[in-house]
């Protein structure tokens, strides 16, 4: 049976699950996890599912390694390598998302950089780094990050950033909490969105916050972060009219 704590950090994972549906950062594909709260090698991810479906009954313990503990007939997520080699390569990452947010798969192809257009992302100050599949794994792969080699380049690339692009795949978030890596997710998908307005608008003169601005908006949001939290977790769980 699971502590208070893992059934606490489980029923989290599953709204988590249903907020980034309901928000529109992920659709059928996707998916959010959390590393194990009493042995920090390991990480709680969903069986191989849509988000929008999960269940606390789908949420299965994962390795180090990335291979479930108990899978009792469940198929993991091909991608489960991608959440592994994050939570070796960063001691203090607590919830690592991937996502195919819509907004955001441009700027893996362009060379215009995903950057702070608002204090709500101001996160992405610290860079987004875009990681080549091709660099690492050859010209004709499938853009999974399938393997523990290709996890592990993934988050090489992603380096102390909280925010990675895949390019032609997708994006990889990182937060401190399940509620932080949401917020994360959820804002770079509106940061984009308002990026390209601005580009457009201002003839691709737009004015991002700088480096101070960027930190003092992200220490200052880390406290406000359960006011999305609650209202998002309210929106999803809404009883349907």
């Amino acid at each position: 049976m699971p502590t208070a704590e893992e059934a606490g950090l489980i029923e989290d994972l599953v709204i988590a699950n249903r907020v980034l549906y309901d928000q529109g950062v992920v659709d059928g594909f996707g998916h959010i996890s959390a590393r194990h709260p009493h042995n920090l090698g390991h990480f709680l991810l969903a069986r191989s599912m849509a988000p929008g479906l999960v269940t606390a009954g789908d949420i299965m313990e994962h390795d180090r390694d990335g291979e479930p503990l108990d899978a009792q007939g469940r198929t993991p997520y091909l991608e489960r390598f991608i959440h592994s080699e994050i939570y070796k390569a960063r001691p203090e990452t607590m919830s690592v998302v991937h996502t195919h947010s819509p907004a955001v798969i441009p700027f893996g192809v362009v060379k215009t950089t995903l950057r702070p257009i608002y204090h709500m992302s101001s996160f992405l100050g610290d860079g987004v780094p875009i990681f080549e599949i091709r660099e690492a794994a050859g010209p004709d792969t499938d853009m999974l990050i399938r393997t523990p080699a290709l996890g592990a380049a993934q988050a090489k690339s992603l380096g102390g950033a909280a925010v990675g692009l895949l390019r032609g795949h997708g994006n990889v978030v990182v937060g401190g909490s399940i509620q932080e890596a949401v917020f994360r997710a959820v804002y770079t998908e509106v940061n984009a969105r308002l990026e390209v307005d601005a580009l457009r608008l201002g003839g691709g003169q737009v004015r991002f916050l700088n480096a101070g601005e960027a930190k003092a908006a992200t220490d200052t949001n880390r406290a406000q972060i359960s006011r999305a939290w609650d209202l998002w977790k309210a929106k999803a769980f809404a009883p349907e009219q």
